[in-house]
């Protein structure tokens, strides 16, 4: 497990990175706080750092035992007054939330578990203001038969490869653009990072290397299909 924490923190270090850039491209002129929904953002493990460049982060999760983690955490940041955590889902986003109240709304490894991904997507774009963002981190099937196939998961894998609920890239970027979102920019998240044995991390500058070199390759399409994740960052087209 150790082992697999820390090839993670390669492909979220990266992850965080490509996002705090985004969010800082998209307020042209002079930097202003910016209101962003975390939906599944648990324990605060994007909202924090968030928080901390002074955005204000509201966290939707179902669950009072990651909002109580939440409330822990953040007091130990001293970031109080700028993180606000609300139990629900995707079905009760527009109503904890409101309609055009975010700039920025950020969707990481929820989608998958999603019974309808399309209605979550609309009510994401409800509660965006006009131009607001939408920061996506969703698994790829392709990606997961192939670890599930390696692992010697053969049954496993078979059933994902059939399994209609798995998305693809292209089904990933069809519902966001079906659901009022213009794609801005999308990456592969962990393509190496996942697969690069722990000892070799632990080599003097190898962490960082790993990172820099996840960064070079997630838009190159071959390793971005092999990614176990895809990054969308898209903007909302609606006028409301």
């Amino acid at each position: 497990m150790a082992e697999l924490r820390r090839r993670r923190s390669v492909s979220q270090a990266h992850l965080l990175r490509l996002l705090e850039s985004q969010l800082a491209d998209l307020v042209t002129g002079e930097w202003r706080p910016l209101d962003v929904v975390d939906l599944g953002g648990g324990t605060g493990v994007i909202a924090i750092p968030l928080a901390a460049r002074g955005h204000r982060v509201t966290v939707v999760d179902p669950s009072p035992d990651a909002l109580a983690s939440l409330e822990r955490r953040t007091a130990e940041a001293e970031l109080s007054g700028r993180i606000t955590g609300r139990q629900g889902d995707a079905a009760d986003l527009v109503r904890l939330i409101g309609e055009h109240q975010a700039d920025v709304l950020i969707c990481h490894r929820v989608l998958d578990v999603i019974e309808t991904p399309a209605d979550a997507l609309q009510a994401m774009a409800t509660a965006l203001r006009p131009g607001g963002v939408l920061s996506l981190l969703a698994a790829q099937r392709h990606a997961s038969v192939l670890s599930q196939a390696l692992a010697g998961h053969i049954a496993l894998a078979r059933r994902s490869y059939a399994d209609p609920t798995r998305l693809d890239y292209d089904q990933v970027i069809d519902a966001v653009q079906h659901a009022g979102f213009t794609v801005r920019a999308s990456h592969g998240i962990g393509a190496i990072a996942d697969l690069v044995p722990e000892r070799l991390i632990e080599e003097p500058g190898a962490y960082d290397e790993l990172v820099a070199l996840e960064a070079e390759i997630s838009q190159d399409p071959a390793f971005r299909a092999l990614a176990p994740q895809v990054h969308v960052f898209a903007q909302s087209t609606r006028s409301h």
